[in-house]
């Protein structure tokens, strides 16, 4: 791997994992717990921003207090844990990252879920050989992408900011790319809806095919 190669930066939840009839599931199994009426997709695409405590005053009409936030965030981690089970990887996930390693450019995965909890589920569905780093979130949840993602660059020393592009399916993707000095494209398939994520500004796709031909074309 070059330090002049380009690199991508792969998010998990919802972006290569397809996980959001989960989040669905486990939001709405949380809300139940909490007395909130469920919500759909859609409405889910909508109004969904990180800090996640903004999407509940965004639904709540005001922002949780913090012990309304450790409860919805420990009832909705608590209901993902099962709900995520019947989720499978994005498709074509498999022949596009091997494609990328094979073509000899490097690709890590930063998340926002737990470190602990997100290495074995890379393991398991056996792509965790096709990275150079995988990083979840270490500390509390709740809060945002960039100061990981600033981290997660500077601890790959042949990995130039620059030449990277972040694939994500949230703004908070391509907020912290920017912080971090590095590009990104945003996808459809995930917790934002096309007009929200058209709002960052990048390249918004519809396919992670598309987002890997873009990343390819963004740095020559």
């Amino acid at each position: 791997m070059g330090k002049h190669a380009t690199h991508i930066v792969w998010d998990w939840n919802g972006t290569l994992f397809h996980d959001i009839d989960a989040v669905i599931g486990a939001t709405n199994s949380a809300f139940a717990e909490i007395g909130l009426e469920p919500i759909t997709l859609e409405t889910y695409r909508e109004l969904y921003c990180v800090p996640v405590p903004r999407f509940y005053e965004r639904l709540m009409g005001r922002l949780p207090t913090d012990t309304e936030w450790l409860v919805m965030d420990e009832a909705f981690h608590r209901h993902y844990s099962t709900h995520r089970l019947g989720c499978e990887l994005a498709e074509g996930v498999d022949l596009l990252l091997e494609g990328w390693q094979t073509a000899g450019r490097s690709q890590s995965i930063l998340s926002m879920y737990g470190h602990d909890d997100l290495i074995p589920i890379v393991r398991d569905f056996g792509i965790e050989s096709r990275f150079v780093r995988i990083d979840g979130r270490t500390g509390p949840s709740g809060g945002t992408k960039s100061a990981h993602m600033v981290r997660h660059l500077a601890a790959m020393e042949q990995v130039e900011p620059a030449r990277t592009v972040v694939i994500g399916d949230a703004v908070d993707d391509a907020v912290a790319a920017q912080d971090a000095g590095a590009h990104a494209v945003l996808y459809t398939g995930g917790s934002h809806s096309r007009g929200s994520l058209e709002t960052a500004g990048v390249p918004v796709v519809d396919t992670l095919a598309e987002a890997v031909e873009l990343a390819g074309a963004l740095v020559l």
